[in-house]
């Protein structure tokens, strides 16, 4: 049976793993979780380990470790970062780290700022060890 896209209202919450743009606001990042196996994922439509479709939506706290970052230079007129951080939940997203793009390395830990980036719209965060890596 086919279903009009407009007839079937989807919420952010739903059971069903959908994530609705519309429901998103900018202080948080949404992600899905397997019910089967119980696997974090970041915008999937399938769990990458039992293959399950059986996805709740649930809200990130917003913290995690840098796994990887690396200083991009191209379609930008100054020097940004990119970089992959793992949430504390299990999941990895892409994103930006706000500081000096030199400074950023793997294990650091980092606060979400923002979830969407008005440039890029990818999520931003902030190094929360900053003031102590002199220390170190």
């Amino acid at each position: 049976m086919y279903h009009h896209p407009g007839s079937v209202a989807q919420t952010a919450g739903s059971s069903t793993g959908l994530l609705d743009p519309r429901g998103q606001n900018t202080d948080a990042i949404l992600f899905q979780r397997c019910t089967w196996c119980g696997t974090a994922m970041f915008h999937r439509l399938l769990c990458p380990v039992c293959r399950g479709s059986d996805l709740r939506t649930e809200r990130s706290e917003g913290t995690g470790t840098v796994r990887h970052s690396t200083v991009v230079h191209r379609n930008t007129p100054a020097a940004r970062n990119v970089s992959m951080v793992e949430m504390t939940e299990g999941f990895v997203v892409r994103g930006r780290v706000m500081g000096p793009p030199i400074g950023i390395h793997s294990g650091d830990r980092v606060r979400l700022s923002t979830a969407k980036d008005p440039v890029r719209s990818e999520p931003v965060f902030q190094l929360l060890d900053e003031p102590y890596r002199a220390w170190s």
